[in-house]
């Protein structure tokens, strides 16, 4: 396979404004069967935050943060941005690597693990935007163990609890329904990546949560949900989250924890904190060099840590197929 001459960043997208809410959100949605009024509910969501959202912010620092470290290491790549449902759009950034004469670009998910929305439908993103004459696009692996991610969201837990004292922790992900998950790795790499930071910070009592569940009232998701957790939980305590399974602060990092869960906290009488989200911490930054150079290279060290080893370069046929 002839090497990568481009690194394309793909992410989720969010709006930058309050007139882009709706739009965003029917991008989000469409061919899913979510109520009307669920959208409008995560529509207030974002409005509480003037309709910023603050992915688009995070990827921009990222993307910055990658190209420095390219330079630094020597590697004269472009990095480009794209997102799946608002500007800049994957379609619009295909368009200028097509017209800045890229060939072929390795993609960089902003979603560590494997499921339909955070790895197969961005394949499916891929292969519709690729007309041709367009440059090839080939998705980096999943990376729900590599040692950069494990690392960096390690060292935001260990800093959290630092100056939690007693604290139960929890780590959460975006929950998805039951059928979508048996299709998927999702569950299995949620628990490998938890154990992974659990075992960096010292910790052996720690549970996984999920959050941010959408779709019709009867159809079953992954739980335990995180509020509902935090109901039960005994007043006077403390409780850590470690938003595992996001790369950076989305919109579900910053309502449905930082403001809902919180607020559910407060009134059960539990302290609440939350660790940091990967980022642009360096080992993160890091580690989308690495998977770039495998690319590059194949002779190069594919690092994972944990019992399954590195994710392959494609994955399983019918893997999370939805």
């Amino acid at each position: 396979m002839n090497p990568p001459d481009a690194l394309l960043v793909l992410s989720f997208g969010g709006p930058e404004g309050p007139d882009e809410v709706l739009p965003f959100l029917e991008n989000v949605l469409r061919g899913r069967n979510v109520p009307e009024e669920r959208m409008l509910a995560v529509a207030e969501h974002y409005h509480h935050f003037g309709g910023v959202s603050p992915i688009n912010a995070h990827n921009r620092a990222l993307v910055a943060a990658v190209r420095d470290d390219l330079a630094v290491a020597g590697i004269d790549l472009p990095v480009y941005w794209g997102n799946r449902n608002w500007h800049p759009l994957l379609a619009d950034t295909v368009a200028a690597m097509r017209a800045d004469g890229v060939r072929r670009a390795a993609v960089f998910v902003t979603s560590a693990f494997g499921s339909w929305s955070g790895c197969r439908q961005y394949r499916e993103d891929l292969g519709r935007a690729a007309a041709p004459g367009d440059p090839h696009l080939d998705k980096l692996r999943l990376y729900y163990d590599h040692p950069g991610f494990v690392e960096a969201v390690a060292d935001g837990l260990a800093a959290t609890l630092a100056d939690a004292g007693p604290a139960q922790v929890w780590f959460s992900a975006h929950s998805i329904p039951l059928s979508m998950a048996a299709t998927a790795p999702y569950e299995g790499q949620l628990q490998t990546a938890a154990r992974l930071v659990a075992e960096r910070c010292g910790l052996d009592d720690w549970q996984l949560v999920y959050q941010s569940r959408s779709g019709a009232p009867g159809q079953p998701w992954l739980g335990p949900d995180v509020t509902g957790r935090l109901r039960d939980s005994r007043p006077g305590g403390t409780v850590v989250v470690c938003p595992i399974g996001f790369v950076s602060d989305h919109m579900e990092v910053v309502y449905d924890l930082d403001t809902e869960a919180a607020a559910v906290a407060a009134e059960r009488g539990v302290r609440f904190l939350r660790s940091p989200t990967a980022g642009t911490h360096p080992a993160f930054v890091a580690m989308v060099r690495e998977l770039l150079v495998e690319r590059l290279d194949p002779a190069a060290p594919r690092r994972a840590l944990g019992p399954d080893g590195p994710w392959p370069d494609e994955c399983p046929a019918g893997c999370c197929a939805g």
